[in-house]
């Protein structure tokens, strides 16, 4: 089993962005005007867009995409198999390489999910 933890990847990452938001403002401002409106329950739920998001980070190899994208999975208690079926896609759509990152998203939402 690999040594990383999606926990620990998404609070390093969040103090980078702290960062960035303290020293690029009007960039973070926009960036984080665009994430809130994309994500918003319209057609489709938060958890389906989340699943895409997910799905998007596996296919393109991000491990904070894959960290931030199952806590928020696991926060809206979106079902082991719906998640399996969008790595499913990913795979399908990406390839060898896509389930490899697939694989780490299972580890990330087993992560986030399990008792403290």
């Amino acid at each position: 089993m690999s040594s990383k933890s999606y926990k620990q990847i998404t609070h390093d990452l969040n103090q980078s962005i702290t960062k960035i938001r303290a020293e690029a403002p009007g960039t973070m401002a926009g960036f984080s005007a665009m994430s809130k409106s994309a994500m918003e329950a319209g057609a489709l739920s938060a958890a389906d867009k989340e699943l895409m998001a997910l799905a998007i980070g596996v296919a393109t190899h991000c491990d904070g995409c894959i960290g931030f994208h199952t806590k928020a999975l696991a926060r809206l208690g979106v079902e082991r198999a719906k998640l399996m079926e969008t790595l499913a896609v990913a795979v399908y759509m990406g390839g060898g390489p896509s389930l490899m990152y697939a694989a780490d998203a299972v580890r990330a939402y087993e992560e986030f999910t399990a008792a403290p």
